[in-house]
């Protein structure tokens, strides 16, 4: 043998000793450094988890009525891996959920998941029974969520995703607590996911809470009749309705037109699926003038028996431009009750110059303008009052007739409840308990303590039963609420026709209003406030579209519906 070879030999040799001690460090590396590791990785390929979905929470009403709530659902699956006769499983099937065998055949073949494909959703318990005999084919049973009012109260309840997630309303809000928690149980399973051995539960399964609103179904059917039958008749782009307790600020029904079903969300348009009571915020018209009025009576700027000169409809100066009255009116002195009721804009102004930017935005932010409700909902506007170093010149004569300022409904109805409960402050609200999957009382709204005045009582109650009751009650006077005046109940309120600013803030749009009204009853001792607002009523239909015309009538039916089921005794004035 050469020495050629013997090299050659060696080098073989060492190659090979090299390969060796490269194939037991990675048989040591594997065997005592990464053990743990490969362990895992097998356990869990051999373990099974059953995963138990926690029923999400019931949403009711006032009285116990169920807006929402979750129902057992059984469905029919199959597992693709596992069935060998793809074609005898379908025959099988296919006289059990009465589909045709070559659709149940596509299913199968045609799944991207080997583990599951979905048979028949919301299968009886016969098929279910019959079914499970069949190798390969299961039976799941999950939650289903169901709205049962459907439209009525779509808005303020929300709807879920198909996970049964919250996308919008108290669904949203609260998802976290409507969902619960699952439980699971961990087993050990063959290679056909068979188990072999249970292990002690992992995790306790939780319910998820539920949810008990303020909103009426009775008065929200009432108040989505009445507005439905108005907004349709004046083909309006938008509507909303709001009814809430006086005194204590607890919605009792909130309506927001176009809507939506819940259980068929899929069909519905963007906008159908937008709250406008509490997203939408607007210029609020001359609805906002009782609310100025009495800031300034409270800071004692103005008085009840003095008469304001409103300048025969034409009113003039420097830095804030020319200011008219609605329908060229042309008024000379009018008390503040007459300003109120009439609707004068230059009395309001001149109200306005007296308070001053300070006084009249310190006034409005403590009524709560410029700032959210907090009501319970997601997706709440804020609306828009700018700081006092934001106005221009005409802004301490526009705000107190209701321009330069952008309001949602809910601070409106707020604003309205504070005057009619004697000045006190008001905090609207839509949830009023929360209760366990057991009925126990979790969570309960406690009663605010009677403290805390935006203005004082007596100016609140004059307001109310002097001014708001006049633009109810005095039609020759001028009073343009005169259409929602019951035979029963003392209705005060006050109407609104705000034109619809442009979305670039420069001017207004041409023939585009919203008809508002804001009422309440019974004057003497108000128990509901009522809010009704129309957006953009078509006026080409020459049926009016100002808030006296369009809106003051659905609130009238609204109002006598409410304290009629409410057994309200009849006003003694």
């Amino acid at each position: 043998m050469n020495e050629r070879s013997i090299r050659a030999i060696i080098i073989l040799f060492l190659l090979l000793f090299v390969i060796f001690l490269s194939l037991a460090g990675r048989c040591f590396y594997l065997q005592y450094v990464r053990s743990g590791h490969y362990v895992d990785l097998c356990i869990e390929r051999y373990r099974g988890r059953l995963v138990k979905t926690p029923q999400r929470g019931v949403i009711l009403d006032s009285r116990g009525r169920v807006l929402a709530a979750s129902n057992r659902v059984r469905t029919i699956f199959a597992e693709p891996r596992v069935i060998k006769d793809a074609v005898n499983t379908s025959v099988e099937l296919n006289q059990i959920v009465k589909m045709r065998a070559t659709d149940i055949i596509k299913l199968l073949r045609e799944s991207r998941n080997p583990g599951f494909v979905r048979i028949k959703v919301d299968a009886s318990e016969a098929q279910c029974t019959a079914a499970r005999k069949i190798y390969g084919v299961g039976v799941q049973s999950d939650w289903q969520r169901s709205y049962p009012t459907g439209h009525l109260a779509a808005h303020v309840v929300g709807f879920t995703s198909g996970d049964n997630r919250g996308l919008s309303g108290i669904e949203l809000k609260y998802d976290k607590e409507l969902s619960g928690s699952s439980g699971q149980k961990v087993f050990l399973a063959d290679a056909f996911r068979r188990p072999i051995q249970m292990r002690p539960q992992s995790s306790e399964l939780s319910d998820g809470v539920g949810i008990i609103l303020t909103i009426d179904s009775a008065i929200q059917q009432f108040a989505r009749s009445a507005l439905f039958e108005q907004y349709s008749s004046y083909e309006a782009e938008s509507a909303i309705a709001i009814v809430a307790s006086a005194k204590t600020g607890a919605i009792l029904a909130m309506v927001s037109l176009p809507e939506f079903n819940p259980d068929d969300v899929g069909s519905a348009e963007a906008d159908m699926l937008r709250n406008c009571a509490v997203g939408v915020q607007y210029e609020p018209g001359s609805v906002l003038k009782p609310i100025v009025v009495a800031i300034a009576l409270d800071s004692g700027l103005v008085s009840r028996h003095e008469k304001i000169f409103c300048e025969d409809g034409d009113y003039r100066g420097r830095g804030f431009g020319r200011i008219g009255e609605y329908s060229d009116h042309r008024y000379g002195d009018l008390t503040v009750r007459e300003i109120i009721i009439k609707s004068s804009n230059i009395g309001m102004a001149k109200i306005g110059q007296r308070l001053g930017k300070d006084k009249l935005y310190e006034g409005l932010r403590h009524f709560g303008f410029g700032q959210k409700v907090d009501v319970d909902l997601p997706g709440e506007a804020e609306g828009q009052l700018r700081r006092v170093g934001d106005w221009t010149g005409y802004s301490i004569t526009r705000i107190p007739f209701g321009q330069e300022i952008s309001v949602t409904s809910l601070q409106l109805v707020r604003a309205f409840c504070v005057l009619a409960s004697g000045g006190r402050a008001v905090h609207p609200y839509l949830v009023k308990a929360v209760v366990d999957s057991r009925g126990e009382l979790v969570k309960q709204r406690e009663s605010l303590p009677d403290v805390g005045y935006i203005v004082k009582p007596e100016v609140a109650k004059w307001i109310v039963n002097e001014c708001l009751v006049g633009v109810v009650n005095e039609r020759d006077n001028g009073g343009t609420g005169w259409r929602a005046k019951l035979d029963k109940w003392q209705v005060f309120g006050k109407t609104g026709t705000a034109q619809l600013a442009k979305k670039d803030g420069r001017g207004y749009e041409e023939n585009a209003y919203v008809a508002s009204f804001i009422a309440g009853a019974p004057a003497e001792d108000p128990e509901v406030v009522v809010l009704v607002s129309v957006n953009k009523p078509n006026r080409s239909l020459g049926m009016g579209y100002t808030g006296g015309r369009v809106a003051s009538p659905v609130a009238a039916k609204i109002l006598e519906k409410t304290l009629t089921y409410l057994r309200v005794p009849e006003s003694s004035i």
